[in-house]
């Protein structure tokens, strides 16, 4: 039993007599939902992600902003060979980017992302979170494009070229309500996408992914050529009862990407504590791979609303610019 859940720890899904009814969808059509969060999230955040003349993430540009020393994961082109033969040590240039950008959301639409405890789920999590980011971008003139995975058995990847405008965005939106991702009966693979989207995206861009990160392993080494490319900045989708097992007694417990299904005693001590253990593992193998790569990582939460998670995140990316780390 354990080494099952010890196989896939977290796309799970829990199903009891009192929870079984609580996953209502919310609102599902594009304008509505669009005008919602217009009006909940995104005047809160305007003007946090990028203002009228400088942007807060740095890339492509003219401007000079900072130089600092060369790691692992820059672009060699960006290594400024003066101040390095002056220094001794290789250092880069990092400039302001250009006022108009384009953004690119690769969006895991696999079957653990129709997950979810609470009365939202890991898919509309998604969906309001590629909504709001796409319509603050394009407040400000900027283009923004998707990449929808939706797993390996269709090998089919759903490409949105970069465009602006509000109609662009309701188009986005309706076509990841279109997608269903619990007719996905396939494990994901992280790695096939990303190296697709690498072979897509040919300008640098601002890249967004959204997912779970429940993939089979190897995603980690597709994930740094990206990033040496492009401005990377990934949003890992999680729900409280992923982390922390209700205490239901005997549940129903299914991989929501394999169909496999068993029963568990979540009243168990000793499988709790085996649990838990699982679930710091799979936290602290996607921090280090996260740390290598050095990609930025943004944990939402379907517990938590969109603009607090989002203002959390950009405090910290604004202290670190200023450490210019």
């Amino acid at each position: 039993m354990f080494e099952l859940l010890k196989r896939n720890p977290a796309p799970t899904t829990i199903t009891t007599p009192s929870t079984a009814t609580d996953d209502t969808p919310r609102e599902t059509n594009p304008e509505a939902l669009l005008n919602e969060l217009e009006w909940t999230t995104i005047r809160r955040l305007d003007g946090q992600i990028q203002g009228d003349f400088r942007t807060l993430f740095r890339g492509a540009g003219l401007m000079l902003a900072d130089l600092r020393e060369y790691q692992a994961f820059d672009d060699v082109r960006h290594i400024d060979w003066n101040v390095t033969a002056r220094m001794r040590t290789p250092f880069v240039r990092e400039h302001l980017e250009e006022r108009e950008i384009s953004a690119w959301f690769l969006v895991d639409l696999t079957g653990s992302i129709n997950f979810g405890s609470g009365l939202i789920n890991k898919h509309m999590l998604a969906l309001n979170y590629v909504a709001t980011l796409a319509r603050l971008l394009t407040r400000h003139g900027n283009r923004v494009g998707a990449i929808l995975y939706e797993g390996t058995a269709s090998q089919r990847h759903t490409i949105i070229p970069p465009r602006s405008g509000r109609a662009h965005i309701l188009h986005l939106i309706h076509r990841m309500l279109t997608l269903n991702p619990s007719q996905q009966r396939s494990e994901t693979n992280l790695k096939d996408f990303f190296q697709f989207a690498q072979s897509v995206i040919q300008r640098r861009s601002m890249v967004f992914i959204v997912s779970d990160f429940i993939s089979v392993p190897g995603w980690e080494a597709a994930l740094k050529p990206l990033r040496q490319r492009h401005d990377v900045v990934a949003a890992r989708l999680m729900d409280p009862s992923e982390s922390c097992l209700p205490t239901e007694g005997l549940i129903l417990v299914e991989d929501m990407e394999t169909g496999e299904q068993l029963f568990v005693d979540s009243d168990d001590a000793g499988f709790r504590t085996r649990y838990d253990e699982c679930v710091q593992a799979v936290d602290k193998t996607l921090q280090e791979a996260f740390e290598q790569s050095g990609v930025d990582c943004l944990e939402l939460d379907t517990s938590e609303t969109i603009d607090r998670s989002l203002m959390r995140y950009l405090r910290l990316r604004k202290k670190k610019s200023r450490l210019n780390i």
